[in-house]
């Protein structure tokens, strides 16, 4: 680990490689370690089962006063999740504290998939979807999984 890395950057990485959280898996960039490639199953039970969704995650110098920036970069039919892949996640916004780290925003964003809010959309179009046809809006998520988020 770079030397010029706050020590909770280091920890943090570290726990994340030798302990990853089941079903997540953060890899940091070897030219930048604020940058991590992140890896999230589909949790079981969910559209999204079976599908791998990646990630990028990113610590600006102000973290963790500030929470990271994370997107996806795997294409996801979720009212939580734009077309841009920016998550909308209350503790990504104004309910983020230095007591979290970026384990905790990954289990959340895990979370996040196996139950979308559409009360709190970033897509209109999909959370209006979800509210007037779940089970479509569910069976469409999946499709999507199938199409985007399936290991080779």
């Amino acid at each position: 680990m770079s030397a010029s890395l706050p020590k909770r950057i280091v920890k943090e990485t570290q726990k994340l490689l030798s302990a990853p959280p089941p079903g997540i898996s953060a890899t940091p960039h070897e030219d930048n370690l604020r940058y991590f490639r992140v890896m999230i199953a589909g949790p079981s039970a969910s559209a999204y089962e079976g599908g791998i969704f990646v990630l990028e995650l990113f610590l600006t110098d102000s973290y963790p006063m500030a929470a990271p920036k994370v997107r996806f970069l795997t294409k996801i039919y979720h009212p939580n999740v734009d077309k841009l892949g920016r998550i909308c996640l209350d503790i990504l916004k104004d309910r983020w504290s230095p007591a979290l780290q970026i384990r905790t925003v990954l289990l959340s964003i895990q979370a996040l998939l196996s139950a979308p809010n559409p009360d709190d959309p970033l897509a209109n179009d999909v959370a209006e979807h979800w509210k007037s046809d779940e089970a479509d809006a569910i069976r469409t998520a999946g499709e999507w999984t199938r199409m985007y988020a399936m290991p080779e």
